[in-house]
């Protein structure tokens, strides 16, 4: 079985700027204010669609506040069957304070 890999916000940028899924673990509310521009927002309820129609083999990036979350969200993506899965550390608020122009607002996209 394969893990999850913890990268930085740069890494993070990079794999989105090839086409990487990026998911946001982070409360509705909170993701709504402020979030990766193009991210998805996934909680318990939408989590299961997001599964049945996602490609497994897509790098695919987990972000939460601080990066903590994240890795627990990771680790669940890779044991539904995702074989190329990232938890980004220091979370959304490292990512908005290194790329402050690639964030935005509203309900996932």
């Amino acid at each position: 079985m394969s893990e999850f890999k913890r990268i930085p916000p740069e890494q993070a940028q990079a794999l989105r700027e090839q086409g990487a899924v990026v998911v946001d673990v982070r409360d509705p509310a909170t993701f709504a204010a402020l979030h990766i521009a193009g991210s998805k927002h996934l909680d318990n309820v939408s989590i299961s669609d997001f599964i049945r129609a996602a490609d497994l083999d897509a790098p695919t990036v987990v972000v939460c506040y601080h990066g903590n979350s994240s890795q627990s969200a990771a680790a669940y993506l890779i044991s539904q069957g995702f074989s190329d899965v990232y938890s980004m550390d220091g979370g959304f608020e490292l990512w908005r304070t290194t790329y402050p122009s690639e964030t935005a607002q509203g309900t996932s996209e």
